[in-house]
């Protein structure tokens, strides 16, 4: 597995040339290369490269959709527009990926302006973690948001990811 850097998240038009960076860089080493990245805010550029390069994506416009399985985030969305989703993954790196990344270590001002019109986190979590389960908590906490924990383990992930390379 090659992956491209997740704070990449926060700057979405810089996935696409990195995934053509990957894409060039192991399409002669590899017969077959599945895209497990979901749209992520790329305005379609992820789906542009996919077609021009004739390969597949997860379905989805974010992971968040396939570890919740599409219509358990359907009623998620629709039930609280105004929701922050956590993985096992953001929870385990909330500092790094949105608190620095964010600047709102050195700029809490900035935490209004970011959150403000949030109501409440969901942790969709991968694994039964109390640690993770705890910092998820604390999570919620530090925004100043309701705290909503959903045990989904990887969701429609496995099955997605049968469905791309059967093709």
């Amino acid at each position: 597995m090659k992956c491209i850097d997740a704070k990449l998240h926060f700057l979405p038009r810089k996935i696409g040339p990195a995934l053509r960076e990957r894409i060039a860089r192991y399409k002669d080493e590899y017969e077959t290369i599945y895209i497990a990245y979901a749209e992520c805010g790329t305005a379609g550029e992820i789906d542009k490269i996919i077609e021009e390069e004739g390969l597949a994506r997860l379905p989805g416009a974010h992971c968040y959709q396939f570890f919740a399985g599409a219509a358990n985030f359907d009623a998620l969305a629709e039930d609280e527009p105004g929701t922050f989703y956590l993985t096992d993954f953001l929870v385990r790196n909330f500092k790094s990926l949105v608190i620095t990344a964010l600047g709102i270590d050195t700029h809490p001002e900035l935490m209004e302006s970011y959150f403000g019109n949030y109501t409440r986190v969901v942790y969709l979590a991968q694994t039964h973690d109390e640690k993770l389960l705890a910092e998820a908590r604390a999570a919620a906490e530090y925004l100043h948001l309701k705290f909503e924990h959903i045990p989904c383990g990887y969701g429609e992930l496995e099955s997605s990811l049968r469905q791309l390379a059967n093709g």
